[in-house]
């Protein structure tokens, strides 16, 4: 037993011992059928504080024949499949947490050579008659070890991409450590003495020009968690049984916590949710996980059209994302879709594979992106945003005139290539021309079931500000005229749908005249019974 080679299972008995444990040992049962064969090799990649280093862990302690992990599997899911025993402690694992190697090591430079002297170190233990004295190799050793016993092993590699981020301008330590992972995993010889191997990280592999430096990987990642996905973080059934438990709005979860799409699965940040359920306090849990200086750098790249994309985002609307071009890592930048890719990497974006569209997954990301944005100090930005602050302020001082007027304005000024041919496009220009809107109301829901129909949008208010701020219910006509709009409103009675969920509500009625081209806008308060 030891820190890398055979470590014990003490690692994953804290996350065991934790008030909230969500059992994620079915991931077992995948690593088990793909073992020994060329699907072996996984690279499993998910932001920060989505359980890497927990999964990590576990492997090693289901695995590692350093210690005796009955006790923790056997009521456990892994347990219910039929190969559970047959591979419970049986093995010779290495794990590599990449992070904590850097600080014995003495720094980055050294990383390389500490991982593979300590390792050999720990397998002379195991092995002193086959490791020779002068063994500086790890690939040749294990090899070495594989020809004389036929024992193979399990690499488990923790944090792998940290050199790929925090050294992204070091050339010469990055090269070095590509090409140690190459002579571990990739080529013949490997696979020899390669029985499994796991890393995870927040980046998938890195590409290389010759797109062969470890190919032989497979990327589960934000962008495609295949047969992982439901082990990425929190499913939608695991959140609601937690709040049975703690006596949580599941809805009101959803809202502020849900939104990562990953095939069949909608996924939570398992961070977030564990803190909820213990603080039972809704709020951004991310800037203690996520520092703003992985994403301002990317702001401040300002690429063409990554201002308009994030503020489209940021008023709850959705984009079309090329993600095929990011090299995964964080220098080789070309375009804004390169910036949005990494984005969804970190897990301030969500992708919806099927239509590859990008979009800001809930109110808690939404909220540190504005901080973000606000941080940069766009002048552009901030002087849309003082533009959208004039516009609801008008709103609710109820002013026609002067909401139809800035409509207009954001329109010609921020959002003039979307050129209005129907109601759809008008929605489109709305929502952005709302933004100011986060700080007081939810994401703005479209097309929301309410009365005898469907309103267009419907703002509804925060909590913590319902006392003052009324919730807005807007539907939109395409030349006709803003007051057949507001009538259809209250035909339809669209606001008994929300008056459970809100204080005062206004009713807003906006039409473009395709003639005149000018907004029209009427507003009236909605007076309950």
């Amino acid at each position: 037993m030891g820190t890398i080679v055979n470590p014990d299972n003490s690692a994953f008995q804290v996350a065991l011992n934790s008030e909230i444990y969500v059992d994620k040992t079915g991931l077992i049962e995948y690593t088990n059928k793909v073992m020994n064969t060329l699907q072996g090799y996984i690279c499993n990649s998910r932001p920060r504080r989505f359980g890497k280093s927990v999964t990590a862990n576990m492997l090693t302690a289901y695995y590692s024949r350093g210690c005796d992990s009955a006790d923790m599997f056997n009521n456990l899911d892994i347990s219910k499949y039929a190969d559970y025993k047959e591979h419970l402690n049986k093995y010779d694992v290495i794990h590599l947490d990449i992070q904590w190697c850097i600080e014995p090591a003495g720094g980055v430079e050294n990383v390389v050579s500490y991982i593979s002297e300590s390792t050999i170190a720990e397998l002379r233990e195991y092995y002193p008659d086959i490791i020779s004295r002068d063994a500086v190799s790890l690939p040749e050793t294990l090899s070495q070890i594989n020809t004389m016993t036929g024992s193979k092993f399990i690499v488990i590699v923790d944090e792998w991409d940290v050199l790929i981020r925090d050294e992204n301008t070091n050339s010469r330590i990055q090269n070095e450590y590509i090409s140690f992972l190459r002579a571990m995993f990739k080529g013949t010889e490997p696979t020899k003495y390669i029985q499994l191997a796991y890393m995870t990280g927040i980046l998938p592999i890195k590409k290389q020009k010759t797109q062969s430096a470890l190919n032989n990987f497979k990327d589960y990642s934000m962008l495609y968690a295949g047969p992982l996905a439901s082990y990425v973080g929190f499913t939608e059934d695991e959140v609601q049984q937690l709040c049975d438990v703690y006596n949580e709005d599941y809805e009101e979860v959803r809202r502020w916590y849900d939104g990562y799409k990953l095939g069949r699965y909608h996924i939570y940040n398992p961070n977030a949710v564990v803190n909820l359920m213990l603080d039972g306090s809704y709020q951004s849990y991310w800037s203690s996980t996520a520092s703003y200086e992985a994403i301002v750098p990317l702001i401040n790249m300002d690429f063409d059209g990554l201002k308009e994309a994030i503020i489209t985002m940021l008023s709850g609307n959705q984009i079309q994302v090329d993600v095929t071009s990011f090299q995964n890592d964080t220098i080789s930048f070309v375009n804004k879709d390169d910036v949005i890719t990494y984005l969804i990497h970190l897990g301030y974006l969500a992708y919806d594979q099927g239509f590859k569209i990008a979009v800001i997954p809930n109110e808690e990301i939404r909220q540190e992106l504005v901080k973000a944005t606000r941080r940069k100090k766009w002048n552009e930005l901030v002087t849309f945003e003082r533009q959208s602050e004039q516009l609801l302020e008008d709103t609710l001082n109820m002013d026609g005139k002067a909401v139809a007027k800035g409509i207009e304005e954001i329109h010609s000024e921020y959002t003039s290539a979307i050129q209005y041919n129907n109601e759809n496009s008008l929605s489109s220009v709305l929502s952005i021309a709302y933004l100011s809107a986060i700080q007081y109301y939810f994401k703005p829901v479209r097309e929301f079931p309410a009365g005898r129909g469907f309103a267009d949008f419907v703002f509804l208010t925060k909590p913590e500000y319902r006392s003052d701020y009324p919730a807005l219910i807007v539907e939109l006509k395409w030349n006709k005229n803003a007051q057949t709009a507001l009538q259809q409103i209250k035909d339809r009675n669209y606001p008994a749908s929300i008056v459970q969920y809100t204080g005062d509500i206004l009713l807003v009625g906006i039409n473009y005249n395709k003639d005149t081209k000018e907004h029209e806008c009427v507003i009236e308060e909605y007076r309950k019974r």
